[in-house]
């Protein structure tokens, strides 16, 4: 196992069943499924597989992980096994005996989504009345089990507006972190193409979300698929004359760079295809078929992916390459090829505009 490459953190979708219908689910979750999903005995089996070669976060993702009756088992399993087993849900179904359960698996963080800080922004993005009151009502139950928890919130066009309010909202409610999601257009998010936050808008939020942080002393703050953040972390530390360390040593996959698909983190699907990440809709072997181990260490897409030489247009010119990379799932979803540039960020590299300034 190459170190600079460890799997950190892997999130595995057990079901595809969901009681919401996202608007920018990556999956097209519904309540009915036609996919199976693992069995009790192949969830074990690949737990101790991963556990084996590695100690990553392993996040127990759907659809509604909740929706699935064995969750509290596996998760039990992976925790006996050394595992950091997470849990992320949308807080629908959490009640007073769910958290006993939470607690009593191992599970050390769940994380909840809120993509509106109101009713009717949230219930809008999430299509389903009831979905805000649904996480608040799940939030206050893990504050009050002693429950750790982050809340997750995704943004377009239709939402942007929410993004300072949200990030109140998450403090006020108590959660360990907050995650800023810039959306990656997969599954039902090619719906809303159209709703795609610009790249001009884009590096104003990161900006916003540069200043705020540095002003957020109780909760982790986190900009997520949004990988030029750690260009702009750079550029202004060092206007700033700050210390990068400041700003990148606090999250879970221990790493410094932006885009980790298939370098630090990974998706294990329902029916086992190993995804980069949770918005990379290609797959580099599957689970069921052959070793996690084989898959993360030989699969050509895993490879390529760690080859930041060879990726194309601005990103390979780019002298970021090594913090940012480019958002890959991004570039996969807007341009077919998962090599190329990434297409929201503006940035020109030095070495480009040498070559257009030259006589």
């Amino acid at each position: 196992m190459i170190k600079e490459f460890t799997p950190k953190w892997i999130a595995w979708e057990i079901t595809r069943r969901c009681n919401l219908k996202c608007v920018h689910c990556r999956s097209s979750s519904l309540i009915t499924d036609k996919h199976p999903g693992f069995t009790r005995e192949q969830a074990f089996k690949l737990l101790d597989e991963i556990a084996d070669y590695a100690k990553p976060v392993v996040v127990l993702s759907g659809g509604e992980p909740l929706l699935r009756k064995d969750v509290f088992e596996i998760a039990a399993h992976g925790t006996q096994q050394g595992l950091r087993m997470c849990m992320a849900t949308n807080g629908m179904l959490v009640t007073d005996e769910i958290c006993e359960k939470i607690k009593s698996s191992g599970i050390r963080i769940c994380s909840l989504s809120l993509d509106g800080s109101t009713e009717e922004v949230h219930d809008n993005f999430r299509q389903q009345k009831g979905a805000f009151q649904g996480a608040i009502r799940a939030a206050k139950l893990f504050k009050k089990h002693g429950i750790e928890f982050l809340i997750n919130s995704s943004f377009t066009r239709r939402n942007q507006q929410e993004i300072p309010k949200l990030a109140r909202l998450a403090k006020d409610l108590g959660a360990t972190a907050w995650y800023m999601f810039m959306i990656v257009p997969t599954g039902r998010g090619e719906e809303i193409m159209e709703e795609l936050i610009s790249k001009e808008e884009y590096e104003e939020i990161l900006n916003w979300h540069y200043e705020m942080e540095r002003k957020e002393k109780d909760m982790l703050v986190r900009p997520t698929c949004a990988p030029h953040y750690y260009r702009i972390v750079l550029q202004r530390n060092k206007k700033e004359e700050e210390k990068v360390e400041k700003r990148t040593l606090k999250f879970s996959t221990g790493g410094s760079k932006g885009c980790l698909a298939g370098q630090l983190i990974a998706l294990i699907d329902v029916d086992g295809e190993v995804l980069p990440c949770s918005y990379f809709p290609k797959s580099a072997g599957n689970v069921l078929k052959q070793p996690f181990r084989e898959i993360w260490e030989k699969s050509e897409l895993f490879r390529d992916l760690r080859d930041f030489k060879s990726y194309k247009g601005r990103c390979g010119s780019c002298e970021y390459v090594g913090v940012c990379g480019g958002c890959r799932a991004r570039a996969y979803a807007i341009t077919g090829d998962y090599m190329d540039e990434e297409p929201f960020c503006g940035y020109v590299p030095v070495k480009l505009k040498k070559e257009v300034i030259k006589p």
